[in-house]
């Protein structure tokens, strides 16, 4: 069964209001932040299909793209794992990779745990 979809007009008002409120020093609501990072979450893995990097974002989503190597059971030679707010944070461009490393807000492991390329998420067009 396919896993159901986001839509881009509801997510990209998610995300607006993540941003906003992130902006502001506070967080969106539960279900606004959940539906901004699985959204954002969709879009990367549309961009870049594959299975060699699996991105979490606890507790709402966790997605695999990028092609290369794939893995088919247990946890994946690259994993990077981050808090929804660094998530949103990184996948708008309001945080660079770089910073996020530096700081210790993401945990990546793997040679390919890499998402300078990939963050900002190229976001369809409205």
């Amino acid at each position: 069964m396919a896993r159901a979809r986001i839509d881009d007009a509801a997510g990209a008002a998610a995300v607006q209001e993540a941003v906003v409120a992130l902006a502001e020093g506070g967080s969106a609501p539960r279900t606004v932040t959940a539906t901004a990072v699985r959204w954002l979450l969709q879009v990367l893995a549309d961009g870049e299909p594959g299975a060699t990097v699996e991105v979490r974002v606890p507790p709402f989503g966790a997605v695999q793209f990028r092609e290369g190597l794939s893995h088919t059971r247990g946890t994946p030679p690259n994993v990077v794992e981050t808090d929804p707010s660094t998530f949103i944070r990184l996948a708008t461009g309001a945080l660079s990779w770089d910073e996020a490393v530096a700081g210790a807000l993401v945990s990546a492991s793997g040679s390919r745990a890499d998402l300078r390329g990939y963050v900002p998420v190229r976001l369809p067009p409205a």
